[in-house]
């Protein structure tokens, strides 16, 4: 009779720990995707998957932040020279746990033509026009259609714009996109509001948001100042970005 029950005190334990182990697997982020698809709605989806074509992929994260929120469109990778950046934002974003807004980021990866500041070669155009055809082809529409308050388009730039190191900016002046830019800019310290006078990716996504109801504007960071600015400048502009007011 001592050896039944004991028999069965443990199966009941051994039932009580597969219970637990699954419990634990759906509270805790899994393996696939970086750790990025879990209980809390974050997933990973390909748009685009490189195609000889294209010479490229694109794909999204969805439902970062506040999931039940207003959503905010962030998109890194339309020129590939700029891709420390990128990295940056997508350092610093999955890091914040409080954020007011929902973040769906979109990931161009240019895998023709692909350079970085430092290291600039003389056939990164084709990657650059790469970018931009993808940002247009498959970005724009899931932006334009995916219910978003705003799109911020993360890029860097070598030093050419003189004092202007870290700013954001609208191509289209007067546009609501100009005006999140600017309250963006008023709510850090670091981060001016500077409109150069020409931008080559302005056609392909940013201009097209603009002008067909989804405010959108550019972060610029100098890829030349040391990482811990980088990582600083990003976290004021997600912060300044989470605080804006949307009707």
């Amino acid at each position: 009779m001592i050896r039944k029950n004991t028999l069965r005190n443990l199966i009941f334990l051994i039932v009580i720990l597969i219970f637990l182990i699954v419990i634990v697997s759906q509270i805790m982020p899994g393996s696939d995707n970086n750790g990025l698809n879990n209980s809390f709605g974050i997933t990973r989806e390909v748009i685009a998957n490189n195609t000889a074509q294209d010479g490229g992929s694109v794909e999204v994260i969805r439902n970062m932040g506040n999931h039940d929120a207003k959503k905010i469109a962030c998109v890194v990778g339309v020129h590939p020279l700029e891709n420390d950046t990128h990295k940056t934002f997508l350092k610093i974003l999955p890091t914040l746990k409080d954020l007011n807004y929902c973040y769906d980021v979109y990931i161009i990866n240019v895998t023709e033509d692909f350079s970085a500041y430092g290291e600039l070669h003389p056939d990164d155009e084709p990657g650059r026009a790469t970018g931009q055809d993808l940002a247009l082809k498959y970005v724009y529409p899931q932006i334009v259609n995916g219910s978003y308050e705003m799109a911020v388009d993360v890029h860097a730039h070598g030093g050419a714009y003189g004092e202007h190191n870290t700013f954001v900016f609208s191509p289209v002046d007067g546009s609501v996109g100009e005006s999140y830019g600017r309250n963006v800019s008023a709510g850090t310290q670091n981060i001016s509001y500077y409109n150069p006078q020409h931008t080559t990716s302005g056609p392909y996504l940013t201009v097209p948001l603009n002008q067909n109801g989804v405010p959108a504007f550019y972060f610029e960071e100098n890829s030349f100042i040391s990482q811990n600015i980088k990582d600083a400048h990003m976290l004021e502009l997600i912060r300044a970005i989470d605080n804006l007011k949307f009707n």
